[in-house]
């Protein structure tokens, strides 16, 4: 059974992950519920995608301590001058075929992190599997938003509702 690309993410109501800035202090100020859920997913993955500039900025809001530590992480960059981190690898290839051999590797589920162009592109060629996202009670008006305006139409099937306190998290299969 080949391993599934799980995009597991928050977002306003109107649809963005981040302000134009890439503040997330909206989705701070929302009263949850424990973690929301964050411990359970985080024990089914053992493997996190994201791209450079999400990278970055997780890099800059821990103070430069990777918080994924014991996971595979792969940071998705165009250029070719990566931060020397031993946590990560970083990637430059072209995605479909380096995710089509991860997933036939041995292994729980694949976390796509972020960000918005990266979320895009794994979208565009359908290489999402499972879509977990959990809905902030906040209108942002404008920002980075989860889908971009493209093509890329795709059936889901919801597969279940939780709700954590404000939050409420919808769970979705990609339909095949």
């Amino acid at each position: 059974m080949n391993r599934k690309v799980v995009l597991f993410i928050a977002t306003s109501l109107d649809g963005y992950i981040a302000t134009n800035e890439e503040s997330l202090d909206w989705l701070f100020q929302v009263e949850g519920e424990g973690d929301n859920g964050y411990s359970e997913f985080y024990e089914t993955v053992d493997t996190i995608l994201m791209g450079r500039r999400t990278f970055d900025w997780v890099m800059n809001q821990v103070n430069g301590q990777f918080p994924y530590v014991g996971k595979e992480s792969f940071v998705f960059s165009r250029s070719k001058q990566p931060v020397h981190d031993q946590h990560v690898k970083f990637v430059a290839d072209d995605v479909i075929p380096f995710i089509n051999k991860l997933k036939a590797q041995q292994g729980k589920s694949i976390w796509l992190v972020g960000g918005g162009d990266l979320i895009h592109s794994f979208l565009k060629e359908k290489l999402v599997d499972e879509l977990t996202i959990t809905v902030a009670p906040v209108l942002l008006g404008a920002g980075i938003p989860l889908f971009k305006e493209y093509e890329l139409e795709q059936k889901l099937e919801l597969k279940g509702i939780k709700r954590f306190n404000q939050f409420v998290e919808l769970h979705y299969m990609v339909k095949r």
